[in-house]
C-alpha cells in the first residue's frame, strides 16, 4: 500500500504534464507583437 501511496502522485503529475504538451501542440499560439518601450508609451 505505501508504494500505491508513493507511485499514484508521480503517475498523476506526469499525466497533467503530458496534457499541458498536448494542449500546446493542438492549440494556436497567439505571439503577441513586441512591444516598443517609449515615453509614448507610457
Amino acid at each position: 500500500m505505501a508504494v500505491l501511496a508513493v507511485i499514484t502522485p508521480l503517475v498523476m503529475l506526469g499525466f497533467v504534464l503530458a496534457l499541458g504538451r498536448y494542449e500546446e501542440m493542438l492549440l494556436p499560439t497567439t505571439e503577441e507583437p513586441e512591444r516598443r518601450e517609449g515615453a509614448a508609451l507610457g
